[in-house]
């Protein structure tokens, strides 16, 4: 945690001490686990692990499963097949990777509505943050490529409507759409290209995952009350921090123990619950699915993107102003990754002073109405583009945006804020003696000093 005192790594054999004068890997191991960590962290500090398990998790069974895939049109579905039927294991591999997607975005779904809760993208972990949001642009684009390999129908269709997407854009778009796919439509130059880049991009993410690392090791840990870790001397810094080894790294493991039981029960009960069944059958050109949706994760700023149609009034007033260059289509496209940047420009938009949502009480019934309404647009990014769902998807993605472009900015100026611990100390020494009082309640007595925590010396 820079600027923070803390023990120093001191080789103590002979080969560690000439390992580290020529390549301090273990002094690097050393900093990173024994990185003072604020002592106060919750259990929605956990994702972090389980992101980094889940990102080694999809490039090992990838790695696995491209030994037996055939980037072809005329052969990828059946690979796919002989994976699940003819390789020893196939199907748990590729359940498994398949699965894993899934995991990995609801891990990272709750990393960042927890960093947005909690403020974690305040100064000084702007950068922190905006890599954080490279990280989720580069997943969704592997998750995106990944769902065309096998094939199917949905991935055939889901292929077509997604980069068709590209041709909305003023001028360069049917370029930039044939450049995408390899040629006119989605075909073998389009399947070859998508597998080469899903394969590429985790190693990317890998390199974006080591900088994001570096970078809140560099400015230090975020944690619920907001407060930063006192830097005026070792004394003060142990007292707000705990080594992230042992005492951190146990509830990380237990927590993600707990998760893989749940995936495992998944994969082994239920793997194709996310899934659509007409990924089932094979690519069709000739045939389209009723109603094309793309994978659960984006189902949300799949809504954004449907919701504003040609009768909306902002989309009529885009279209005037920019001479009908910005039509309906374009303006959802804008939308849906302009819904993407609203959350990276959090660290300028919120202007409150009060780094965590704990101690901002009018702040938590509007960040509770945008978890509702990130469910509520996940929920209709399913269903067909027809009333009511149009309508619900509309609104969704106006409080969306409103949150983030108005109230967040708002809040700041009209919100009066709780008081805030001065210290990480005294909010650990809080919830101590909350503990005791409970613990000794529960017991039918009450603590020998009367209730008062008092601190060892």
């Amino acid at each position: 945690m820079g600027g923070i005192p803390h023990d120093k790594y001191e080789p103590k054999k002979g080969f560690e001490t000439w390992l580290d004068r020529r390549l301090p890997i273990g002094r690097l191991v050393y900093d990173t686990l024994m990185i003072p960590t604020p002592k106060n962290l919750n259990w929605m500090w956990i994702w972090g692990i389980v992101l980094t398990f889940c990102l080694f998790l999809q490039i090992i069974t990838g790695i696995i499963l491209v030994m037996h895939y055939t980037p072809h049109v005329d052969h990828a579905f059946d690979s796919v097949e002989h994976i699940m039927r003819d390789v020893n294991g196939g199907w748990a591999i590729r359940y498994i990777h398949a699965n894993g997607a899934s995991l990995f975005f609801i891990a990272v779904y709750m990393h960042i509505f927890r960093g947005l809760y909690y403020g974690s993208y305040k100064e000084p972990r702007e950068i922190t943050w905006i890599i954080g949001m490279l990280i989720y642009l580069a997943m969704m684009a592997t998750a995106f490529m990944g769902y065309v390999l096998p094939w199917g129908q949905m991935s055939f269709w889901g292929a077509t409507v997604i980069t068709g997407l590209f041709g909305a854009v003023p001028f360069v778009g049917e370029s930039l759409q044939t450049w995408l796919l390899g040629g006119p439509a989605v075909d073998n130059a389009t399947l070859t290209r998508f597998f080469s880049l899903h394969y590429l991009l985790p190693f990317v993410i890998l390199g974006l995952v080591v900088t994001h690392i570096w970078a809140f090791h560099t400015t230090g840990n975020n944690n619920p009350t907001g407060v930063e870790v006192r830097r005026t001397s070792q004394e003060d810094a142990e007292k707000d921090t705990l080594p992230f080894f042992p005492y951190f790294v146990i509830k990380d493991l237990v927590a993600l123990a707990i998760i893989l039981a749940i995936f495992a029960a998944i994969v082994g009960f239920i793997p194709n619950y996310l899934g659509h069944p007409d990924n089932y059958i094979e690519a069709d050109p000739l045939v389209t699915p009723a109603h094309i949706v793309p994978e659960w994760y984006f189902l949300p700023f799949y809504a954004i993107l449907r919701a504003f149609t040609a009768d909306v009034w902002v989309v009529q007033f885009a279209s005037f102003v920019s001479g009908g260059i910005i039509d309906a289509k374009f303006f959802g496209v804008l939308a849906m990754f302009g819904a993407i940047a609203v959350m990276a420009l959090a660290p300028w938009l919120d202007t409150s002073s009060v780094r965590s949502g704990r101690y901002r009480p009018q702040f938590k019934w509007w960040f509770a109405l945008l978890v509702l309404d990130f469910f509520v647009l996940t929920w209709v990014g399913a269903k067909p583009a027809e009333q009511p769902y149009s309508t619900i998807s509309l609104i969704g993605s106006t409080y969306w945006f409103a949150y983030f472009l108005v109230i967040l900015p708002l809040l700041g100026i009209t919100e009066t804020p709780n008081e805030t611990p001065k210290t990480i100390e005294e909010d650990w020494n809080k919830k101590v003696r909350e503990s005791e009082v409970k613990e000794s309640s529960s017991k039918g007595g009450v603590p020998s000093n009367g209730g008062i925590y008092e601190p060892a010396e």
